[in-house]
């Protein structure tokens, strides 16, 4: 077997059960990565299960990515099995739709919690241990943190999810720079899919078809006929290029947001 780029690096992915997050971990472990899966999902649930079984050289620690105490223990224990971290995704996240008018404010501060809060724990917690692994890696360790198109662009009706998903990007570029000025080893990018094929998805759109009286087969089939190459992404096609990002292939990215949207805000 030929060596792998991300031989002998430990990576951590927040949200790591399904949809994206689930292609993350199986291309990092492609790329020779130890991955550490992280979601809300007990270990011993089918999931979880399933994903150690098929994800080669993975493991699992259940991990509730609002809670700053939750982000400590699952440092104590990656620094006991493995002693540093190479790379971090922060993945958690969640829709929110609807006219602003018509949002509570206990659905924005939720959709918050899940789309920024964890970013910064994440980050936050996990920054030691990345930058000592920063130091003996030849062009340091990588956080790619998982935005949107909609945290470049707006669209009307999901303003909360546009500025949940726009603090993400620009809290990342922050970071590189915080970073690089003080020499400490690590990068940091974020990466903006478009309109992907998961489970999250069809939920949204079935939430939104339900309130505007279509269905949501035909509102996916409307994002797939405004995107130029005419299909929705597959969550492997994300799974590659945060791969890319956290490897040596990116060595002089950081601060740069990259979009894998099929065309779709080169219009």
């Amino acid at each position: 077997m030929s060596a792998g780029r991300l031989d002998g690096r430990i990576a951590l992915v927040s949200g790591g059960l399904r949809g994206i997050g689930r292609a993350i971990c199986a291309c990092l472990a492609a790329d020779g990565a130890s991955v550490v899966i992280t979601d809300l999902d007990a270990a011993d649930s089918p999931d979880a299960v399933a994903a150690i079984g098929t994800i080669e050289n993975a493991s699992y620690i259940r991990l509730d990515a609002t809670q700053e105490e939750a982000w400590i223990a699952a440092r104590a224990q990656v620094e006991r099995d493995f002693g540093h971290l190479d790379i971090l995704v922060n993945n958690v996240g969640s829709d929110l739709t609807g006219k602003v008018q018509d949002l509570t404010l206990a659905d924005w501060r939720r959709l918050m919690t899940l789309n920024v809060d964890t970013v910064f724990l994440g980050t936050k917690t996990f920054q030691p241990l990345l930058a000592k692994a920063g130091v003996s890696t030849p062009y340091g360790s990588s956080i790619v943190n998982v935005s949107s198109i909609m945290g470049l662009v707006g669209m009307g009706d999901v303003s909360a999810y546009n500025a949940s998903k726009g603090a993400v990007r620009l809290f990342s570029k922050s970071n590189a720079l915080e970073f690089a000025d003080a020499g400490i080893p690590i990068r940091v990018n974020s990466i903006h899919p478009g309109f992907v094929e998961t489970p999250l998805l069809h939920q949204g759109m079935a939430r939104w078809a339900e309130r505007d009286g279509v269905t949501a087969q035909e509102l996916i089939d409307g994002m797939a006929a405004t995107t130029p190459i005419k299909r929705l992404a597959q969550p492997v096609e994300i799974g590659k290029v945060v791969a890319f990002l956290a490897s040596d292939d990116a060595s002089y990215m950081t601060g740069s947001e990259v979009v894998v949207d099929g065309g779709w805000t080169a219009r």
